[in-house]
């Protein structure tokens, strides 16, 4: 088992690639915090987790809220003694709005959500993995987060953010035991649309010609084996980086 023994927070974790993440994880040996907003949800994957004999538990976590990121955090701690992997996953769309179409609150609304949320929890995980001497951070970014023409503005920026923050982090704490990488899917069946509001229709025509050279899009189980492997000790060299998971999409262009 490559996470025996370890603590491993999920966001995100009621559906889609955290959930893949969460059950993953719990089968590869580590007890597991199913963070999500929807918390039947998360109920029910922790459920799903520990009929297997897996160890876990759900937590409603609503990561643009500082009190829900502290508590998930805390509850793995008061739980299971520890955390040794955080994996940011929760995330949400924009509509594809480009610049000139912006609207202020959605644009404060997706930052909360896919940048503020991922730092606040970071900030809150550093300290243990400092006194522990070491720990782990996978960040789900997104092609979104390399090029310009996979969302609108908002999330692109919001990923493009995710990103840096994740590169920054891996260099400051990298002789403090502390690795830190993101994973870049591309498309991946999972309900992320649920979150598109009013799409824009000029921003969604002029990302047409990039969605149309899409090789195929990818099962959230696949983006899980990337994010055990950046979690496990295979990738213990492996700090900083961004790995792209598209099924050879982005090497188009």
């Amino acid at each position: 088992m490559k996470l025996q023994n370890k603590v491993a927070v999920v966001t995100g974790a009621a559906s889609g690639m955290g959930k893949a993440i969460a059950e993953l994880f719990a089968k590869e040996g580590a007890k597991v915090i199913v963070a999500d907003l929807n918390l039947k949800g998360a109920e029910k994957v922790a459920e799903g987790i520990t009929s297997q004999g897996g160890v876990a538990k759900s937590v409603q976590a609503d990561v643009s809220k500082l009190a829900d990121i502290d508590n998930m955090i805390d509850t793995a701690v008061s739980e299971f003694g520890t955390l040794d992997i955080l994996v940011n996953n929760a995330g949400i769309m924009d509509g594809f709005e480009p610049v000139g179409d912006i609207d202020d609150d959605r644009w404060d609304l997706i930052f909360d959500i896919n940048t503020k949320g991922v730092m606040r929890a970071m900030r809150k995980a550093i300290p243990i993995f400092l006194e522990k001497g070491k720990g782990v951070i996978v960040n789900t970014a997104s092609t979104g987060g390399l090029n310009g023409a996979h969302a609108g503005a908002t999330y692109g920026a919001s990923k493009h953010a995710v990103v840096g923050l994740t590169k920054n982090t891996g260099y400051m704490y990298a002789d403090k035991g502390i690795r830190c990488n993101a994973i870049a899917p591309g498309g991946v069946e999972t309900n992320i649309g649920s979150s598109m509001k009013n799409i824009n229709e000029f921003g969604f025509e002029r990302t047409k010609p990039a969605q149309a050279v899409m090789p195929r899009t990818g099962k959230p189980e696949e983006i899980a084996q990337v994010a055990l492997f950046l979690a496990s000790d295979e990738s213990s060299f492996i700090n900083g980086s961004v790995i792209v998971a598209d099924g050879g999409w982005t090497a188009a262009f």
